[in-house]
């Protein structure tokens, strides 16, 4: 990470005031589960317009009911945050991201931040004139097994780097209580899940795509609405990517980060990641032509996941620099998802641009 992240004694002084808006379940974890850990930030007021779930809320995470409110602008108003963490669902991300912005807060939103790259432009221009942090949380990038494929590539330890081969199976059924909230979704996979995968070849390789080609089904006994199940081909400066993912496999399921193969010139790695769960889950495998396979040592990561992207967010707000996921950078990973929408849409490949600019129905994803 890259943040500039200041010692702990300056953390205990100088904490930053958050508010959080958002909070259905996912939004709930957060509350509970990640942002306890961090003591870089304070949370000092608590946003949702269903008096259920800050009901709920305030049960699980034992949150005073005067840090709670059905209203951003009263929050504001009587709590006076510096930043806000937005964990609505997507159609929240772009509204409830610039409501924050135009009341001058540094702002963390989920993946994806924006429904299309015209509107994620906006808040990016928006972010940038007000001179605040605008960064998503893409935290798949922030376990060790990634980062440490990503210097592999950027050395060429095993020569040049031609093939990629990612494989992610899960099966995601309707359980008790029906359909969850993905499985209504008109892209379950690709907005939902697969954009976490393209983010990570962004990162580890280095460049932007050049073209994708996608096709996309569900079949007809699924609980989704939407394309479950895709298989894809994305270039990127040379390397060809291998994708295929599926929400209703019944293989054996992988780690949320799928599982890679990835062929250079003097050998082949294997990795996985966990993602967002255990970090002794990832694992590397480097396997040379004229050498016996060997597991790498991966170098420890203090914090993982969501609680690494919360502290970078604090880190780069303090710091005055860009985070490694800011608004801008992600507007690749944006890109990229909408080509590969476009291409499974119209059955046809997708040439990417260097400007992030795609053809025709990649204004939406």
């Amino acid at each position: 990470m890259k943040s500039g992240t200041a010692p702990p004694s300056f953390w205990a002084v100088n904490s930053l005031r958050l508010v959080q808006v958002g909070l259905g379940p996912h939004g709930r974890n957060w509350a509970r589960q990640v942002i306890p850990n961090i003591k870089e930030v304070d949370v000092v007021a608590y946003v949702d317009t269903d008096p259920y779930a800050l009901d709920t809320l305030r049960e699980d995470a034992g949150v005073p009911a005067d840090r709670c409110f059905e209203s951003l602008k009263e929050a504001i108003a009587a709590t006076e945050p510096e930043a806000m963490l937005n964990t609505t669902a997507l159609p929240g991300h772009v509204p409830i991201t610039r409501a924050g912005l135009e009341a001058g807060l540094h702002v963390m939103v989920e993946k994806p931040f924006a429904p299309n790259l015209a509107a994620a432009r906006q808040l990016v221009d928006m972010a940038s004139v007000r001179n605040l942090v605008l960064m998503v949380s893409q935290n798949y990038r922030f376990f060790p097994a990634p980062r440490a494929i990503a210097r592999l590539v950027g050395d060429q330890t095993l020569g040049k780097l031609h093939e990629v081969s990612i494989d992610f199976r899960r099966y995601s059924t309707a359980g008790p209580n029906g359909r969850g909230r993905h499985h209504h979704e008109d892209q379950p996979l690709l907005v939902d899940m697969s954009i976490h995968h393209f983010d990570l070849l962004r990162l580890i390789l280095g460049h932007e795509p050049e073209r994708v080609y996608c096709e996309a089904w569900n079949p007809d006994w699924t609980a989704f609405t939407g394309p479950s199940v895709a298989v894809a081909t994305l270039v990127f400066h040379g390397v060809v990517v291998s994708y295929r993912a599926s929400w209703v496999s019944a293989g054996p399921i992988t780690p949320w980060a799928g599982e890679w193969s990835m062929e250079f010139e003097h050998g082949e790695v294997v990795w996985t990641s966990a993602a967002d769960s255990d970090v002794k889950l990832d694992k590397v495998v480097v396997r040379p032509r004229d050498g016996k396979p060997r597991t790498l040592t991966l170098p420890p990561v203090p914090r993982t996941g969501t609680w690494a992207t919360l502290t970078e967010f604090a880190g780069a707000v303090r710091s005055g620099q860009e985070p490694e996921t800011s608004g801008r950078n992600n507007l690749g990973t944006i890109a990229l998802t909408a080509a590969v929408v476009e291409s499974a849409t119209l059955r046809e490949p997708v040439t990417m641009y260097p400007a992030g600019e795609e053809t025709g129905a990649a204004a939406a994803i």
